[in-house]
Order: structure tokens, then C-alpha cells, then sequence
């Protein structure tokens, strides 16, 4: 059991994949309170997999994944949806419901898992909707949204019911350069001022400078943990060249043409 209250996730041995594809190996991490832990690899090395772990979605074939003090794997009925309610998901394409308006997406989960009446479900959406810069957007349709509207009422959403941490899966992908550091800016008010714990999935490097309190990156070939530290402490490291050339953007001497 996790003994630390500055730890709300606790990743211990863990091994998963797809079927008998093992696509994760032995992987071991902490996420403490209020931090920005971003996941970083290079393509194909599990990012994303190991997010559908640590919420949830996949099981593990050996290992645990411990939030707020309890073993999500363990938990069933209603203490599992109680723990799962401690964190809000946002997935790459946003998953927003194209026929609802953009409150009424928002709203979605407390008509769900609470007894709120209907104004206060509205009012909270507003008020999120205002939070996340979407204020004058409540009523328009998800399809009448840019990329980076989109993102920002999926984390809306993901907020609704007052979570403790956020998981965000590329939340920068198909982003221009100013949408994408607009957003940056509310993930880092969102931990400052909210206190929310963010576990983020990206391979954008301006992005992971830019919020990153610290950084895990996977390796394809080893399926383990290869790095751990700050963007910048990262960047210094010398030892293995994936890591250099990930945090420096060098490409990889194999993918250059060859010249005589």
C-alpha cells in the first residue's frame, strides 16, 4: 500500500501489452500531487498503452497501478467507480458527442453519476466553459468548433466532476503552434491554480519543455523505462543516444541519406 500523501499514483512492476504481445515491461513510477508527469517514447514504444493501463481500460498481465492510496485493479462495484471518479480522461480526438451542444457535453457526466436538477448542471457548465476560455461557446455545436476548442471543452468535461488528476492523451496533436502553447498555458493554470495532478501523453517537445514538472520516457526495444527527470535534465544526459536525440530533435544516423 502506498504510505506517501505526496504520491496519488503508485506504478509498481508493471507488465502489459495486447494479447500475447507484450508491449510493456516491469515498469515502475510515482506521481506525486499537483505535478505535471508527461510520458514521452518514441513511436510504437507504449505511450498510449501504458495511459489505458493507469486508467483502467487494459489490464496488466503482472504488476499493480496504486491512485489515491488504492489498487485500481483490485477495486470493483462501486468503490472502483468511486476511485474512478477521482480522475477525469481526455482522449486525442476529444470524444466530444457531435449531436449535443457544447454544454450539454460537458454536463453529460452529471446527469450521469449525480442527482443534480438541470440548472445546476447547466450552471456548472458554464462555469467550466468560462474556466477553460469557452464561455461564449456553450451553445454552439462541436462541429462549429476549431482543434483547440475542442480540446478545451473535452477538458471541461474531463473536470466535471471534480477530479484530482487528468490524464490527457496527445493533447497537442493536430495543433498549430499558437493553439498549442494557448493551451500549454491552461494545463499549467489549471495545476497552479486547481491543484490538479496532470499525467500527460505527448511527443510535442515544445510542449513538454513548456509544462513538464518531469518526464518518463519508454524505449521500444527494452519496453522498460529508459529516462526519468526534468525536460532540462533530460536534454544534459549523455549516456544513451535515444535519449539525446529525442530531447535535442536529432534525427536517428539510420533514417539519413548516406553520402560518399
Amino acid at each position: 500500500m502506498n504510505t506517501r500523501p505526496d504520491v496519488v499514483i503508485s506504478v509498481k512492476h508493471l507488465t502489459g501489452g495486447y494479447g500475447e504481445r507484450e508491449i510493456l515491461h516491469d515498469i515502475n513510477f510515482e506521481v506525486r500531487r499537483g505535478e505535471v508527469l508527461v510520458i514521452v517514447g518514441s513511436s510504437g514504444c507504449g505511450t498510449s498503452t501504458l495511459l489505458k493501463h493507469l486508467i483502467g481500460l487494459l489490464p496488466p498481465r503482472v504488476g499493480e497501478v496504486w491512485i489515491e492510496g488504492e489498487n485500481l485493479l483490485a477495486t470493483e462495484g462501486e468503490v472502483r467507480t468511486r476511485l474512478q471518479r477521482h480522475f477525469g480522461v481526455v482522449f486525442q480526438s476529444g470524444a466530444l458527442f457531435g449531436s449535443l451542444t457544447v454544454s450539454e457535453n460537458v454536463a453529460l457526466p452529471l446527469g450521469e453519476f449525480t442527482n443534480l436538477p438541470d440548472a445546476a448542471r447547466h450552471y456548472v457548465a458554464l462555469s467550466l466553459l468560462e474556466v477553460v476560455g469557452l464561455g461564449g461557446s456553450a451553445h454552439r455545436m462541436p462541429a462549429e468548433l476549431s482543434g483547440g476548442m475542442q480540446k478545451r471543452a473535452a477538458i471541461a468535461r474531463a473536470m466535471v466532476m471534480d477530479p484530482h488528476i487528468l490524464f490527457l492523451d496527445e493533447p497537442s496533436a493536430g495543433l498549430d503552434p499558437v493553439t498549442s502553447a494557448g493551451l500549454d498555458a491552461l494545463i499549467l493554470d489549471l495545476s497552479r491554480y486547481f491543484g490538479i495532478t496532470f499525467v500527460i501523453v505527448t511527443h510535442e517537445l515544445l510542449s513538454i519543455n513548456a509544462i513538464a514538472d518531469r518526464v518518463v520516457m519508454l524505449d521500444q526495444q527494452t519496453r522498460s523505462i529508459i529516462a526519468e527527470g526534468t525536460p532540462a535534465e533530460l536534454r544534459r544526459q549523455t549516456g544513451n543516444p535515444a535519449i539525446t536525440r529525442f530531447f535535442n530533435r536529432k534525427p536517428d544516423p539510420g533514417q539519413t541519406i548516406q553520402t560518399r
